[in-house]
């Protein structure tokens, strides 16, 4: 039974973390064997030789890292103080950090603020100020005031309704939002040592609740969010781990609301537009914009881009800050990016040999992002060279 989490109760912080089984975001994961298998014979023995340490790309670069085969990077982020201070996180309890704008990275060691015996997965990580958060599965809470010189780790309560996955610095005096794959959104304003619930159940109790709604696939629904997305407005958009619909939260509301779609074709991942719209991304490297700002109410509200993805996965989209140009990554090196806001894409064929699968692609400025994949490939943007 999902446990409900209580609007009007805090979050024990003093409560040692949870170990949690249930599978969040790993669901994508691939290994680099069968990246590999996945390319044709000419650009295997490419990648082999050249180690996929060397690309060809116009705008990319990829970014030697202090790691071990086999480590998945799944997200980055920088401080708003110092656009050239961040930390990368990935599995294997990964922690990087940079102090050059990502050219280089240097391990962290945070073992000492971890339970021993445990192999922690670092899921998310944010910034406002010199103010930081770190969050990871089996449950735990990561704290840092000064740029991430010293971390402190907070506790969370056994009670928990699933693992965390996306952590928000909304200010820099101890303000923040968390979420976890089972729905449930807390906030805090006292730096974690209080924590408020922002909706009154999990969303499985609110499917079961609601089967009458007509959300297919959603009755007796015991599953999670594969993916979580965020706008500058507090809304969250919640995709669920079978890609059949989506569920969408906003400030002020008590549940979450489901979103049925009429498509059989299964979401592979979902988010926000600068501009406020939705885009979609479908298995088979299908990629949809929805017509208007806004929650689309139907699936016909969605218009598909022009993109030759020859069939590998779209995993990820993202985009300038400036909203002029978008960008999406996916199986065996994948690499689009469009100049249209979405309506046509080209392909950057120099990230073709990067024997790795890309799950994110994230931009903090104009001229600063990065795409992070498995087998620790990252993948630093330079600009255009033409």
């Amino acid at each position: 039974m999902a446990m409900k989490p209580n609007a009007d109760a805090s979050v024990d912080t003093d409560a040692p973390a949870m170990r949690v089984s249930r599978r969040a975001l790993a669901t994508k994961t691939v290994t680099l064997a069968a990246a590999l298998a996945a390319m044709p014979a000419d650009r295997r023995a490419r990648a082999l030789e050249l180690g996929g340490s060397s690309i060809d790309s116009s705008f990319w670069e990829q970014v030697e890292l202090p790691l071990e085969p086999g480590v998945i990077l799944l997200d980055i982020a920088f401080t708003t103080s110092d656009p050239n201070h961040g930390f990368l996180l990935g599995t294997r309890q990964t922690v990087l950090e940079t102090k050059d704008g990502g050219k280089t990275w240097d391990a962290r060691d945070l073992s000492s603020l971890l339970d021993d015996d445990v192999n922690y997965r670092f899921n998310s990580v944010s910034f406002t100020g010199n103010e930081g958060w770190i969050i990871g599965k089996p449950a735990v809470l990561l704290h840092t005031t000064d740029g991430g010189v010293n971390w402190e780790r907070v506790g969370l309560s056994p009670r928990l309704p699933g693992a965390p996955v996306l952590i928000t610095a909304v200010k820099d005096n101890g303000t923040a939002e968390m979420v976890t794959d089972e729905g449930a959104i807390y906030f805090t304003s006292d730096a974690a040592r209080n924590w408020k619930a922002a909706v009154e159940e999990t969303v499985s109790a609110t499917l079961n609740r609601t089967v009458s709604s007509g959300i297919t696939g959603a009755s007796y629904y015991t599953g999670t969010f594969s993916n979580i997305a965020r706008n500058d407005k507090g809304e969250y958009l919640g995709l669920s781990s079978r890609g059949n619909f989506y569920m969408s939260w906003a400030p002020g509301q008590a549940y979450w609301q489901p979103h049925n779609r009429t498509s059989a074709r299964r979401v592979q991942s979902m988010g926000w537009r600068p501009d406020g719209g939705i885009w979609e991304l479908t298995r088979g490297g299908g990629i949809f914009f929805s017509e208007q700002t806004g929650m689309p109410e139907e699936d016909s509200e969605f218009v598909e881009g022009k993109i030759g993805s020859r069939g590998f996965g779209l995993l990820d989209l993202g985009y300038s800050p400036s909203g002029k140009t978008f960008w999406t990554v996916g199986g065996s090196g994948s690499v689009f990016y469009s100049n249209d806001q979405g309506r046509t894409w080209k392909r950057d064929r120099g990230t073709d040999d990067v024997a790795a699968n890309l799950y994110t692609v994230k931009f903090q400025g104009e001229n600063q992002g990065f795409i992070l994949g498995n087998d620790g490939v990252l993948l630093r943007y330079t600009g255009s060279k033409n």
